[in-house]
């Protein structure tokens, strides 16, 4: 296999939403930020100003637009000057039913075992609304098809998108088993930073956090 590095791979998760801020699943809701969630995505701005990207991919999300600008409002580049694409397949996962519910009153209604299972299970079916899996099934053949060709180039590549598509990506490029996946997690205001082999997979891995 071939391991030789090719361009950065930095993936971003949007930073706190209203509804985030409410412990509601949002899932397909366009929420925008909190007013916490603007100023700590400046923060993030802030983190990887040191990296020059030459291609940026957000979902079709608000709230992930908005981090994005608010990150380049602290560099001297201009984010539209940097090709962009929006991408469905980077949305986040469709909480169906369970969409604009809080999550703690449906923990004590579920139990904190199928809770979590919900929240962070691989295959866990959600009525009218996605799984992981489903995610997946979209999030990671988009990377493998349209962002990958571009690292490969030895472009430097921004994603930023929400907890369930990055957790996706970061399944297939760290080779994370089923199982285990459930006990990853994307945070607010987390940054991870990749080295990638020429097929998507870890070589090396920063983490910077607001």
């Amino acid at each position: 296999m071939e391991t030789s590095k090719i361009g950065k791979l930095v993936i971003v998760r949007h930073h706190e939403s209203e509804w985030n801020k409410l412990g509601k699943w949002t899932g397909v809701v366009d929420v925008h930020l909190s007013a916490f969630g603007f100023e700590q995505s400046k923060k993030m701005g802030e983190l990887i100003k040191d990296i020059n990207f030459d291609y940026i991919f957000t979902s079709i999300q608000i709230r992930a637009k908005e981090t994005l600008e608010q990150m380049f409002s602290v560099r001297d580049t201009n984010s539209a000057d940097i090709p962009l694409e929006e991408a469905r397949e980077l949305n986040e996962r469709d909480y169906g039913d369970y969409t604009g519910k809080n999550k703690w009153d449906m923990e004590k209604i579920l139990g904190h075992e199928e809770f979590i299972k919900l929240r962070r299970g691989w295959d866990y079916p959600i009525p009218n609304g996605e799984s992981l899996k489903m995610v997946y099934e979209r999030s990671v053949p988009f990377f493998i098809s349209k962002i990958l060709p571009l690292l490969r180039e030895n472009k430097n590549v921004l994603i930023v998108a929400h907890g369930n598509s990055l957790r996706s990506i970061m399944k297939y490029i760290e080779n994370i088993s089923d199982e285990d996946i459930s006990n990853v997690e994307m945070p607010f205001g987390g940054i991870l930073i990749y080295d990638l082999d020429t097929n998507g997979h870890l070589i090396n891995k920063e983490t910077r956090q607001v």
